[in-house]
């Protein structure tokens, strides 16, 4: 079969296309026939090993996708050959075929393309953790999304407003005001592109400042880091939540005077932890965000698929945070 393999360190140009073994399933596991693979930014970071797991080389980046079952491994009865199922392998995705623990697979739904359910769980999957278990979003509060048309910052919009919260949209252009604008954001910012001067991070902590009101923000989900964070959290209310949930824009150091000043919480959201650790209660999210995706009240946005060959430059358009929505690589038809 084919993968696109990291053999060594480096940027998506470094990436491989070559003709590997077929997996075996084992004790418990699924052979599944890869649909659809989408890209997310730890796929940046894991070919750079700049990733918090490292895996050994060679290997394939991808850690969402959708696809049909191919074979079963013995012990397994849940799933059989030709269903149509997503889930996440962490990484190995940009491959024909991938082994998966049968119990990480779920269903995809009839009418919904393989393309929209490898967008699926992740963004939405670590979203809806951050906004309810960090973040106790809760109806009528104030929630500022950062990096409001990306994946994660879509699914923000969306669960938020689910949710019955106010939402606040910050982003870098007006093409991506009026993107959050569709996806339900209230209102939208357009911030600068940093870096920032002093002047310009308390300018932009004013914009943050005007958007939400006196009492500022209950909930500050920021998946960009970087210079964007000190102004974000200068905005927060009384008691707030401030969400970490990544760093594009590279890992920001904030001020604690802040947090005592605000009395709110920085609160980091690890997702794929969260998941090993209580299999249960992420498994009750799943199960969530299938009702609201039916109910349409989510709706995961491909705006753009990539032919397999061309997986490398889906990741780069992710590394030069130029994506809107998700960005999905097609394996096969």
């Amino acid at each position: 079969m084919r993968a696109l393999l990291s053999k060594a360190p480096g940027g998506p140009e470094t990436l491989v296309l070559d003709e590997v073994a077929d997996p075996v399933a084992g004790p418990g596991q699924v052979v599944v026939a890869v649909k659809a693979c989408s890209i997310n930014f730890p796929d940046v970071l894991i070919i750079e090993d700049k990733y918090q797991f490292k895996p050994e080389r060679p290997f394939a980046p991808g850690g969402e996708i959708a696809g049909v079952v191919d074979s079963v491994g013995e012990g397994v009865t849940e799933w059989s050959v030709g269903d149509r199922v997503i889930g996440m392998v962490g990484h190995g995705g940009l491959v024909e075929k991938v082994v998966v623990e049968a119990g990480k697979l779920y269903a995809l739904p009839e009418g919904r393309s393989f393309a929209e359910g490898a967008a699926l769980i992740l963004t939405y999957g670590t979203t809806i953790h951050a906004l309810l278990d960090r973040g106790h979003l809760g109806e009528g509060q104030t929630l500022l999304v950062l990096g409001a048309a990306g994946g994660v910052g879509l699914a923000a919009i969306e669960l938020g407003k689910a949710f019955g919260a106010k939402v606040v949209a910050a982003v870098s252009s007006e093409e991506k005001a009026a993107v959050a604008k569709d996806a339900g954001a209230d209102e939208t910012i357009v911030y600068a592109r940093a870096p920032f001067d002093r002047d310009q991070s308390k300018a932009l902590a004013e914009q943050f400042k005007a958007a939400g009101g006196k009492a500022g923000y209950d909930v500050i989900y920021d998946p960009v880091g970087g210079d964007y964070a000190e102004p974000a959290l200068r905005s927060i209310g009384w008691e707030g939540r401030y969400l970490v949930v990544g760093f594009p824009a590279g890992i920001p150091k904030l001020p604690l005077n802040l947090t005592l000043l605000k009395s709110c919480d920085v609160c980091g959201v690890f997702w794929g932890a969260f998941a090993a650790r209580d299999p249960k209660a992420n498994a009750a999210h799943i199960d969530r965000l299938f009702r609201l995706w039916k109910d349409g009240k989510i709706a995961p946005r491909v705006t753009e698929t990539f032919a397999f060959e061309d997986g490398g430059k889906a990741i780069a358009k992710m590394a030069a945070r130029a994506a809107i929505g998700k960005l999905v690589v097609t394996v096969a038809e």
